[in-house]
């Protein structure tokens, strides 16, 4: 069965965008090989936040970096309903980190690869540079 991305729930797109963008930010700490152990965790939640996630879809945003169908799914995912509540961040932030999350699985499931990548490291980049 093949999968019609562009029909999937943006929620479902999201589920699989989390999923992909810890498992990159695991392996980018890991790479960088700066950071011991036992703050792995503690430096992967500055990347996978709610937080950061909506600081890096804005700033996508801002400059419009993103094409019209990009757009769209930020659009959908930062409208999509939940049923749940965040916890540590305000409604309107969780939904712009959706939307990011919605993108990233957005773009996985539909094999556009340079583009996830380049993506990725335009988040990673854009957290980074904030935290300096």
């Amino acid at each position: 069965m093949k999968l019609d991305v562009k029909q999937m729930k943006s929620l479902s797109l999201a589920y699989m965008g989390d999923a992909i963008y810890e498992v990159y930010i695991r392996e980018h700490l890991l790479k960088s090989g700066q950071i011991k152990p036992n703050d792995l965790h503690k430096k992967a939640i500055s990347f996978v936040s709610g937080k950061a996630q909506a600081t890096v879809i804005r700033n996508w945003l801002d400059r419009g970096i993103l094409n019209n169908e990009e757009e769209r799914i930020v659009a959908r995912g930062r409208n999509a309903k939940s049923g749940s509540t965040p916890k540590n961040i305000s409604v309107q932030t969780y939904r712009y980190s959706t939307a990011f999350e919605a993108l990233i699985g957005y773009l996985y499931l539909s094999n556009n690869e340079h583009r996830l990548s380049e993506l990725l490291r335009e988040a990673v980049k854009h957290i980074e540079e904030r935290s300096e």
